[in-house]
């Protein structure tokens, strides 16, 4: 099984953000990770690929958008992100 692209947009100073990754982290997930601090293009592009999104994190795992920090966590501990994760 291919693992899927995992995206996560960020901004300075979020502790949200941090918890994220963290977790990420912990599981050896690699991220490609979008700072949206100043706006600009990468903020258009998650405002486009995530709908009403306005806060960070968001966070894509092949495309699709999980949500934030406590979304993640909470895929985590049902035991459906590794799946999602192609674990």
């Amino acid at each position: 099984m291919t693992t899927p692209m995992v995206e996560i947009y960020t901004k300075w100073g979020c502790p949200y953000c941090v918890r994220a990754k963290a977790l990420l982290d912990a599981k050896g997930v690699d991220y490609a990770e979008y700072d949206i601090t100043l706006g600009g293009s990468k903020k258009a592009e998650m405002e486009t690929r995530v709908p009403g999104a306005r806060t960070v994190p968001q966070i894509l795992i092949g495309g699709e958008a999980v949500g934030g920090s406590d979304e993640l966590h909470t895929l985590d501990r049902a035991g459906k992100l590794d799946r999602m994760l192609g674990r």
